[in-house]
């Protein structure tokens, strides 16, 4: 029902119930990692109940067509997230584009193989003409990740999105489907 995709090392999916430990796990295990680039979370947002609700809603999102939240696997752990968003059809035909991975795991490819992947289901299947993706300007592996991966910087928004509690700067990039 849900798309997948799988890549010589990783299977991205949409989360199901069953996957509640592995989310949590992923999530508890990277709590420090994750936040300096991530909003505030309270100590609720790691309880069973959240974790549920957020997986029912990411349902929700993907059968609305508005988001598909990829979670990477290796085997059985968790180790990441490639999320589209904010999926806009009609004249517009874009998205937003989101990812993280755990300390674990980076500095491997991984994040790279999957973002990859991702970007050719989204403009292959998806029938997508834009992905957008932006970063903190401190956060370089990205500014190279997206760079390499043919993303172009189209601006830069002061005071962006609200990270661990403070509003942050962000570097605007995009990436045009290039066979149009």
């Amino acid at each position: 029902m849900f798309p997948e995709i799988s890549t010589p090392r990783l299977q991205m999916r949409v989360l199901q119930t069953e996957d509640l430990t592995a989310y949590r796990q992923y999530l508890t295990q990277n709590r420090e990692h994750l936040r300096p680039w991530e909003p505030e979370r309270t100590e609720s947002f790691f309880s069973d109940q959240e974790c549920i609700a957020r997986i029912s809603l990411m349902h929700q999102h993907t059968e609305a067509g508005t988001a598909i939240p990829f979670s990477l696997f290796m085997g059985r752990d968790m180790i990441g997230v490639c999320n589209f968003s904010n999926i806009v059809h009609g004249v517009f035909q874009a998205c937003h584009l989101g990812y993280a991975i755990s300390a674990a795991h980076q500095g491997k490819g991984l994040m790279r193989e999957a973002v990859e992947a991702g970007i050719h289901y989204m403009f292959e299947k998806q029938n997508l003409h834009r992905i957008m993706a932006n970063y903190r300007p401190e956060n370089l592996r990205s500014a190279a990740l997206l760079d390499s991966l043919g993303f172009e910087r189209e601006g830069f928004a002061k005071r962006y999105l609200k990270i661990n509690g403070v509003w942050c700067d962000h570097v605007l990039t995009a990436k045009v489907r290039d066979d149009e």
